[in-house]
């Protein structure tokens, strides 16, 4: 079977690697990435099954490894790279506060209680936020144990400062 991604180490980069390891101080998968880089080098001689068992990773990361080092370079190699897919929050706590604050308060004119839409446009025509859906307000909602629609609401125990908000309290609450 013939090698597909061959690492050609510099003297530089394996003194680098030497480096982190002797330090022993960077992160764990950047000192994982360094032994296996250092043993994938074509000089060494092992395989990639032998990397693999020998610093307890699959193959198919020895692979990765090597291909990445080949493609992208000694640092793509080396560390990992920065998510970019990070989640970021719809509602901050201010716009939060004020939906709290906005659920509290009296139904609209017609309505009996706020629906979840009904939040949403309101938010956005107070401009406390440019846009959110319905979901989002609920999943809110939810995890500050609002229930939207009429459902009890278990807000009196947890936040004191929202007495007036009790409405509805079952006595096995």
């Amino acid at each position: 079977m013939a090698i597909r991604y061959a690492v050609d180490l510099t003297d530089t980069e394996r003194a680098a690697l030497r480096e982190i390891l002797s330090k022993n101080k960077a992160k764990r998968s950047t000192i994982i990435n360094a032994y296996v880089l250092l043993k994938a080098d074509r000089s060494c001689g092992w395989t990639n099954a032998d990397i693999a068992s020998a610093y307890e990773v699959s193959t198919k990361k020895v692979e990765q490894l090597k291909k990445r080092f080949v493609e992208d370079g000694f640092e793509a190699a080396l560390y990992r790279k920065p998510v970019t897919n990070a989640h970021r929050r719809k509602i901050t706590g201010d716009e939060e506060a004020h939906l709290i604050a906005l659920y509290c308060r009296q139904a609209p004119e017609g309505h009996e209680r706020w629906t979840l839409r009904m939040l949403a446009d309101k938010m956005v025509e107070l401009d406390i936020i440019a846009s959110v859906s319905h979901e989002t307000i609920r999943r809110t909602l939810k995890k500050m144990n609002l229930a939207p629609c009429g459902r009890t609401i278990r807000l009196a125990r947890r936040t004191p400062w929202y007495p007036h908000c009790i409405r509805d309290i079952p006595p096995w609450a």
